[in-house]
């Protein structure tokens, strides 16, 4: 093979090797020889493939101790679907598995041939499921944004996922022109009164499905990391007995919303309520168990795609 130099090239040859090792089911001796390449080298090709994400591998084997946790979650929180998937003894706060079951979730339902209206809250999560998204062609869906795109600074808010899902679906896409938090209720209410944003607040309430992360608080939590509040701010929130958000509205340990001035800054779409909506928590960690709880007992979601230990968490063993 001519040996060729830059990073697209390098990144070729990784899809080529990651293609022959994942899907023809070559050994890496076998992609050595037909690539011409070392043993070695056919090594850190594959390796480079799974670390850039060129290669998305999903189980499709169900676990019955998984299907087990999910049909006792069901029947105890009334959800109307659960997913759960292997819990990682190595690590807590990775979103492998949570990514790829959210985003099998999300192409069954682009897949459906009737309209619909799919919204799309924020977070890691969430992001890392939408990078795993196939490219689809569905232009007979609507895809709106729950939240504002806007970071406190001004630049487009990273773990807002609307964007980047629309480089792998071909449908409609509606953003939120707004900041994830305004300056005062008062202010809310003339961002959300403009005619650009009317429509996607009208179109993100009628939603068919909705995936949303559900984040903790504390100085681990995301709104604080991210700079959509200071510390001091974060502080006042635990103190007044906040446990969870999603897209930046914040609940108590009951799933009730916290009567406090920063849920009033919230210029996010409230979660679809009406009859037949469905509503994706995706979310793992020990950090977020408690948070994931107050997010069924408030009702704010109805269909969750987690891990075990969070099942069991949730089960109360």
């Amino acid at each position: 093979m001519a040996k060729r130099n830059g990073t697209s090239s390098r990144l070729d040859d990784a899809a080529r090797a990651g293609w022959l090792y994942y899907v023809a089911g070559r050994t890496q001796d076998e992609i050595a020889a037909a690539m011409g390449i070392s043993r070695q080298s056919a090594q850190r090709l594959v390796s480079l493939a799974m670390s850039e994400r060129l290669i998305k591998v999903r189980l499709d084997h169900p676990i019955a101790e998984c299907l087990a946790l999910a049909e006792r979650l069901k029947e105890t929180y009334g959800l109307v679907q659960v997913e759960i998937v292997p819990a990682d003894p190595a690590s807590d706060s990775t979103t492998t598995g949570i990514a790829e079951v959210g985003a099998a979730e999300i192409e069954r339902w682009l897949k459906r041939p009737e309209p619909l209206v799919l919204a799309i809250g924020t977070g890691r999560t969430l992001r890392a499921a939408v990078d795993q998204l196939s490219p689809m062609d569905c232009p007979q869906h609507r895809i709106v944004s729950l939240t504002g795109n806007i970071s406190p600074d001004g630049s487009a808010a990273y773990y807002n996922v609307i964007f980047s899902m629309a480089d792998a679906i071909n449908a409609r896409h509606f953003p939120m022109p707004l900041p994830v938090l305004v300056s005062s209720a008062e202010e809310r209410e003339i961002f959300q009164a403009q005619p650009l944003v009317r429509p996607t607040i009208a179109l993100g309430r009628k939603a068919d499905v909705t995936f949303v992360g559900i984040g903790e608080l504390g100085r681990k939590a995301p709104l604080l990391l991210d700079g959509f509040l200071t510390a001091a701010e974060m502080d006042e929130l635990i103190s007044s007995g906040a446990e969870g958000e999603i897209c930046g509205w914040i609940f108590d340990r009951n799933g009730r919303l916290l009567d406090h001035p920063i849920n009033e800054r919230v210029a996010s779409i409230p979660l679809p309520t009406h009859e037949g909506a469905v509503v994706f928590g995706l979310a793992r960690g020990r950090r977020k168990h408690a948070s994931i709880r107050a997010a069924l007992e408030g009702g704010h979601i109805n269909a969750l795609i987690t891990d075990e230990d969070a099942a069991h968490y949730l089960l109360g063993r």
